[in-house]
């Protein structure tokens, strides 16, 4: 695999307080084969659900590198939900989350492979940093530290 070849390793997290309730979305693209932070992002949404939040994240997280030419992204992040349905282990049934799953499925267009891995929350602290910074400043934020 050459260097024109960019593979990322993807954190996305979303969050709401109240469900639906003030919402934002976070992710960290990362080189895979450094580990240096190529982005980080957390977008404040609004009023929205957790899971809509979640799926925000990942659609602007592939759309992000998409934009970089990445050929390989593996993603992780700590909603089930998410995972087991990008991986068609569950059906995606609510109509909210529906035409988001699309849009990712779209995207996946723009890679050569895709991966989708559960994490456990402490294993996603950039991505859910930046969530929280978000809805606490109630604007977009591209920094995770304080």
């Amino acid at each position: 695999m050459g260097p024109e070849r960019l593979r990322v390793k993807i954190f996305t997290d979303g969050g709401a307080r109240g469900n639906p309730g003030p919402a934002a979305c976070g992710y960290v693209l990362i080189d895979a084969e450094d580990d240096q932070t190529l982005q980080e992002a957390g977008h404040f949404l609004g009023r929205a659900t957790n899971n809509v939040a979640e799926y925000e994240a990942l659609v602007r997280a592939l759309t992000a590198a998409a934009d970089l030419r990445a050929a390989e992204a593996e993603i992780y992040s700590d909603s089930e939900l998410l995972v087991r349905q990008m991986n068609g282990d569950y059906r995606v049934k609510n109509a909210g989350l529906k035409c988001l799953h699309e849009r990712a499925r779209r995207l996946e267009e723009h890679f050569d492979r895709v991966q989708y891995t559960h994490v456990r929350r402490e294993h996603n602290e950039r991505a859910d940093r930046l969530v929280n910074r978000a809805i606490n400043r109630k604007q977009d934020v591209f920094d995770a530290e304080e």
